[in-house]
């Protein structure tokens, strides 16, 4: 990307059938963290739902924990902690504790909550949701800088409320917020000079308020004395790349369908084109996913970029359409293949091989000169001691 180096990570919700061990999702998650932390993933955001039994993360924190002790460079961050769920405080007390122990690693992505059957166990209207966040992410950024709150709302009473830790990293750990279709991402992001995770990245309608979102993110930065930096803004995509298009389609015969049933029940319109149909040749024509060559993840973030201009990073969506070697080789082959494309890592190698063909008789050449003299140098010494 001009000027900018697309960072590579993942955005693990997580998805796992409900006829699996939970246990070993779990354990296998923080596995697949660890091999992308091996291969140089950048980033890796976590999940919290508290229902419908497939997205099996309730504290991405406790996850975030564990996955630090396991792995060396990687951030990681919440993706999202639904903050009309949690106290503001016990959110900022959390995220500045693992800031700590992570010396830095940690990243906190916000949200208003993406199931509205968890809101309806916590008694929430879904209609609070977007301003409560708003109200939440307010106060933990005052929070973090060591403010002394107090404060009534309709959900939570604080009194002359502060952290007892300031937070490892200066002024406070990367914040993020979610963004989908409508503008209350942009909106916070460039109120608070935050971060955005545009989670629907490859959704007809998430696709069409890519560059939207963002205009509403830079308008309302400008109007609080704030320029947003396309470096901050990450885009999720599904992807699922093998070595040819039909070994990619072969491997997500292990989990596509179930996770398409998933969607197509919590939320029919949004696979509704899938019935009847191929899967595959759906999701790929609706380039809504890839399930591909590493080409082909190439050509989705080419027509991401031609929509949204700059970003800082691709995230790709855990799914869980493959078997789990199935799953690591696809990170493996973006780590070996889509990532150096976009980095320009091998351009000044491409631009070496190129001089030395362009260049090989007279290389060739000069190499045979150069043995040449050394044979007859030799055989002239060797006479010469004939001679003597």
């Amino acid at each position: 990307m001009a000027g900018m180096s697309l960072r590579g990570g993942i955005f693990l919700a997580p998805f796992h059938p409900t006829n699996e061990d939970p246990t070993l999702c779990i354990r296998r998650d923080l596995e697949l963290v660890e091999w992308l932390d091996k291969l140089g993933y950048e980033e890796a955001w976590i999940g919290e739902h508290h229902s419908a039994g497939f997205e099996v993360i309730a504290s991405p924190e406790l996850f975030i924990a564990a996955a630090a002790e396991r792995t060396k460079r990687i951030r990681l961050g919440t993706g999202v902690v639904s903050l009309p769920y949690h106290n503001p405080l016990m959110v900022a007390n959390r995220i500045i504790q693992l800031d700590h122990m992570t010396m830095g690693r940690v990243m906190l992505g916000v949200g208003p909550g993406l199931l509205t059957s968890d809101a309806m166990m916590l008694g929430i209207d879904p209609n609070v949701q977007r301003d409560r966040m708003m109200q939440g992410l307010d106060l933990i950024l005052r929070l973090f800088t060591g403010e002394t709150i107090t404060e009534e709302t309709d959900w939570y009473t604080l009194r002359n409320a502060r952290v007892h830790l300031l937070p490892y990293t200066k002024p406070h750990p990367e914040v993020a917020v979610a963004s989908s279709i409508t503008p209350s991402g942009g909106r916070a992001a460039g109120k608070y000079g935050v971060s955005m995770l545009c989670v629907a990245a490859t959704q007809a309608s998430g696709f069409d308020a890519l560059a939207t979102n963002w205009q509403v993110a830079c308008e309302t930065a400008a109007q609080h004395g704030r320029t947003m930096n396309p470096d901050v803004l990450r885009l999720v995509a599904p992807i699922h790349i093998a070595e040819s298009r039909e070994k990619a389609r072969e491997n997500v015969r292990f989990g596509l369908h179930e996770w398409l049933g998933y969607f197509n029940r919590i939320n029919p319109a949004r696979f509704a084109d899938v019935e009847g149909r191929d899967a595959v040749d759906t999701l790929n024509e609706s380039r809504r996913a890839v399930i591909g060559t590493p080409d082909d993840a190439i050509a989705l973030i080419d027509r991401l970029r031609a929509k949204q201009g700059e970003f800082g990073a691709l995230l790709q969506l855990a799914h869980n359409w493959a078997d789990f070697e199935a799953t690591k080789k696809s990170f493996e082959l973006y780590a070996r293949y889509v990532v150096p494309h976009f980095r320009g890592s091998n351009v000044n190698r491409v631009d070496s091989l190129a001089w030395v063909f362009d260049n090989v008789g007279e290389l060739n050449a000069l190499q045979e000169g150069a043995a040449k003299r050394m044979f007859d140098k030799h055989e002239a010494e060797r006479k010469a001691k004939q001679v003597t």
